[in-house]
């Protein structure tokens, strides 16, 4: 029986157990989940009014929420809501508990109750600090990253303490200790935001950790505001050097305050064992070196005035631990690998001589000779120097992290060092999983899922390990819906849109890399749109929505889409007349096409396709900005976007078109784009996906497409009459194919489709990329929304799975397959194996929830919450 059985689906009904019999059964309904801010625990905020959702379980099949009732700070609400409900009672205070109590009652009267709590931050009470820096240090050196600070206050307590909390913020990246322990598991605090505008600040509960007489240290690193970053290296983008703002409240048991606050009573220093510490070239410690060089901190004014604001994204933390397969030895380099590819940070536990100095680099990949390939990380040095002092010691770099599979350690003997290594992302908690019953799927799912984490660092990233790891925008916009399957992404998309809708341009684009820190285009033409990488802010919203049903989202960042559709128009209509004025052809140099199609060799043949793909991305945001506006109730712009995008679609076909189905210029992607839109009319729908199948087939049923067709071809293909043909894609092992990357050992998405031959050599040439591969990318990783929505067949129908649609398309020889997401309404569920001309299908629907299953033979039924298994006749 496929794994997803043992665990996804309760009892069958009738099975007795302790809250059940014959007769008079008995059911038990219980809250599953609930959460303040999509935060279950440990939820601090600055919203004034925080959002509550909750989801339930029950062992009755049918059963519906009646009603719940919410009480907060003395205020109750009844409502039939389970996502997103908003606080409404008296103005909270700050630096506060309160306790969320919740009842739900279902549709036969039973009833579950539970309750959290949550804290508000400082909702913008005065800091009783300062910001704080080394006025005496300066570096003007270009390229790289300054020297670490290290900040430390001394102070005594006068009385029992009931609380000590510190709220702390940096600009670069900061820990803490006090008294010799580490504060807070997180790393890269206060995180990656558009700074001049967005800065969060972080709260540690330090009461167990005080004494009578305490000193409290920060190191603060350069980090992205002050650190070398993208791949021109810029530095000191938003300060001139480090600074530190913090507090530490103590609450007397006697109810007296006390706040030790940054100011310039505190000590500054660079002169420590952490010599250097980039994001890129990793760390440079000295363990050997004493701390001194101690001389008060001056009061810093900073260039930019942030609103600083209570954490609201999920912090970066260590998760998976590896422990190496192999270790080898080449010339005088120890070589490890840990069979997975990943980003993260080495752990070092060392027998060594005081003085002894050690090397460790990383890689993604080998050299022939089995030495580390460090070619592709172009200007980042990606390693670790670490010099000894006598006998057993540990280290970890905290500062900086790296992307890789491999890493190489110098100037010890294997016997005398342990290596081990954490991945390190962003708390995205599991939302879903998929399997089936072929292993090189499931390889390919557990790459999309890597590819996601290793990207996922406080930011969406392109890519972990060489002088990037920005914030592409075209990335995530086009992963966003896969993304939301595998995890919960609320907090951290949320997070980053802030920022996005902070950066948008004032002509209405979104600049290429959120947030900005340092890279020129297009935010240095503030008059520029640029297609499918500005779409983000309209696709990453909306995928988001689908998967929470928190109509907030879209309310926040309507305007954001408004503006960009406009911007769009402005440039697609930009001198020109007729049909012509909604086909979007400016300078192809100005846009990214269809990027890393395998089909062309070159960077400006993946440019020189833009006037196809930026005229479906107007037909499609327009679209979507359409549906936004229905929802929210705005019905003249609905009909005007809704219009906007049939004039798109018209122009399309009539200008790229001979009328029939037949592009002129025939590629994967063209094709796939209209298909998928709903571009072309319905009497040349058919021919055009008959000409795709055919551009496939004769394609040897290999990828042809790039970041903006490569989410929809498997969708195009088998929607449209061409099942068979999609999966004889997605199963396809030669290259370029999603396949071929798992036949040849991948353990994540590839930038690119050829980025190894079957000898482990990397074949890409002088294409204008100056040599750009990833190994750890995951935009083509966006294949894993097909595996969800047509392999399992699971995929909304209302926001939120509230209504959910589950229609399996069978084929290419897969007996079984299972998938599984966690909704706001709880876990829904399927299940179907294929056997003996038989297919046996399992579906869980959640309390609040319904399905609409439909199966091969297109008998169609409507189930309420429960487990329910139906077979029919293949």
């Amino acid at each position: 029986m496929p794994w997803a059985q043992q665990f996804l689906f309760p009892p069958a009904p009738g099975k007795k157990n302790e809250c059940q019999h014959e007769k008079g059964r008995l059911h038990m309904l219980t809250i599953r989940t609930f959460t303040c801010e999509n935060q279950r625990k440990h939820c601090v905020t600055d919203t004034a009014a925080p959002r509550f959702g909750f989801s339930l379980d029950s062992d009755r099949a049918g059963a519906a929420l009646a009603k719940a009732v919410l009480t907060v700070n003395g205020w109750t609400v009844e409502t039939d809501r389970q996502v997103a409900i908003p606080y409404g009672g008296p103005a909270l205070k700050p630096f506060t508990r309160y306790r969320a109590e919740l009842t739900a009652v279902d549709d036969a009267g039973e009833t579950a109750q539970t309750s959290l709590e949550f804290e508000t931050g400082r909702l913008d009470t005065p800091w009783s600090a300062q910001w704080i820096s080394d006025g005496a240090y300066s570096f003007k050196e270009k390229k790289v990253s300054p020297v670490p600070m290290t900040f430390r206050k001394t102070f005594s307590l006068r009385g029992k303490v009931k609380e000590a909390k510190i709220r702390s913020t940096a600009m670069g990246i900061y820990q803490l200790t006090l008294n010799g322990a580490p504060v807070g598991d997180d790393y890269f605090a206060p995180g990656f935001t558009s700074y001049k505008t967005n800065l969060q600040y972080q709260t540690y509960d330090v009461t167990g950790c005080l004494q009578a007489d305490n000193t409290l240290t920060a190191v603060v690193a350069g980090g992205w505001a002050v650190g070398s970053f993208v791949f021109t290296r810029k530095n000191r983008v938003t300060a001139d050097r480090q600074a530190l703002l913090l507090e530490l409240r103590v609450t007397y048991e006697d109810g007296s305050e006390e706040i030790v606050g940054t100011d310039t009573s505190w000590q500054v220093t660079e002169e420590g064992p952490l010599k250097e510490a980039d994001l890129y070239d990793g760390e440079v410690y000295d363990a050997t070196a004493e701390t001194t060089g101690w001389r008060n901190a001056t009061v810093e004014n900073l260039r930019v005035s942030p609103a600083i604001r209570a954490a609201y994204g999920p912090a970066v933390t260590a998760h998976e631990e590896f422990s190496p397969i192999t270790c080898t030895k080449v010339d005088n380099c120890l070589v490890y690998d840990f069979g997975q590819n990943f980003a993260g940070v080495v752990r070092l536990d060392i027998r060594g001589k005081k003085g002894q100095k050690i090397v460790v680099r990383h890689a993604e990949i080998l050299n022939p000779d089995g030495s580390l390939n460090t070619a592709f990380l172009r200007t980042a040095k990606a390693r670790i120097e670490y010099t000894c002092t006598d006998g057993e010691q540990t280290y970890s770099p905290r500062f900086t992290y790296m992307g890789f599979r491999y890493v190489g350690v110098e100037g010890i003997d294997v016997e005398d060092i342990h290596v081990t290594a954490a991945a390190l992302y962003s708390d995205v908690h599991d939302n879903g999983g998929f399997s089936c019953s072929n292993d090189m799927l499931n390889q390919l799912q557990s790459n999309i899922r890597w590819g996601a984490k290793s990207n996922f660092v406080d930011i969406p990233t392109d890519c972990p390990q060489r002088d990037e790891r920005m914030g592409w925008t075209g990335d995530i916009a086009v992963f966003s819906p896969t993304a939301c399957y595998n995890f919960d992404m609320s907090r951290f998309l949320e997070k980053w849109m802030l920022d996005v809708q902070a950066e948008q341009l004032p002509g209405g684009g979104i600049p290429n890399t959120v947030p900005v820190q340092g890279y020129g285009f297009p935010a240095t033409m503030p008059a520029m749109a640029v297609d499918w990488w500005g779409d983000a802010c309209v696709l990453v919203p909306w995928a988001e929505y689908m998967a929470r049903g928190d109509l907030s989202i879209l309310k926040k960042f309507y305007p954001v889409m408004k503006k960009y559709v406009k911007a769009c128009k402005f440039w697609a209509g930009l001198l020109s007349f007729g049909k012509k004025k909604y086909i979007w052809s400016t300078p192809s140099v100005l846009h990214f096409g269809d990027w890393v199609a395998p089909d062309v060799p070159k960077m400006q043949q993946w440019q020189a396709r833009s006037k196809w793909t930026a005229t479906a991305s107007l037909c499609n945001t327009s679209a979507v900005t359409a549906r936004v506006a229905q929802l929210l109730g705005k019905t003249e712009d609905a009909a005007y976007y809704k219009d906007l995008s049939a004039k798109v679609a018209d122009a399309y076909c009539s200008v790229f078109t001979d009328g029939h189905g037949k592009l002129l210029n025939e590629f994967q992607t063209a094709y796939v784009l209209p298909l998928q839109f709903g571009m072309f009319p319905p009497e040349t729908r058919t021919k055009a996906a008959d000409n795709l199948a055919r551009l496939v087939e004769k394609n040897d049923f290999c990828i042809g497409t790039g970041f903006p067709g490569t989410p929809y071809i498997l969708f195009a293909l088998a929607d449209n009459g061409h099942a068979d043909t999609a999966y004889k894609m997605l199963l396809n092992t030669k290259c370029p194919s999603w396949l071929y990357e798992v036949k040849v050992g991948a353990t994540t998405i590839w930038e690119r489709w050829d980025g190894l031959d079957e000898n482990g050599q990397c074949p890409i040439g002088d294409d204008g990329t100056d040599k750009m591969i990833s190994y750890n990318h995951y935009a083509s990783g966006a294949v894993g929304d097909f595996l969800y929505r047509r392999v399992a067949g699971i995929e909304p129908l209302e926001a939120g799975y509230k209504r959910f649609a589950v229609k399996p398309l069978v084929g290419g020889g897969l007996t079984w397959a299972s998938a599984w997401v966690e909704t706001p309404y709880g876990r829904a569920a399927v299940d179907w194996k294929a056997e003996n001309g038989t297919l046996t299908m399992t579906v869980a629907v959640p309390v609040g929830a319904s399905c609409e299953l439909t199966l091969p033979d297109g008998s169609h039924t409507i189930y309420g919450s429960g487990t329910h298994t139906c077979s029919c006749k293949l």
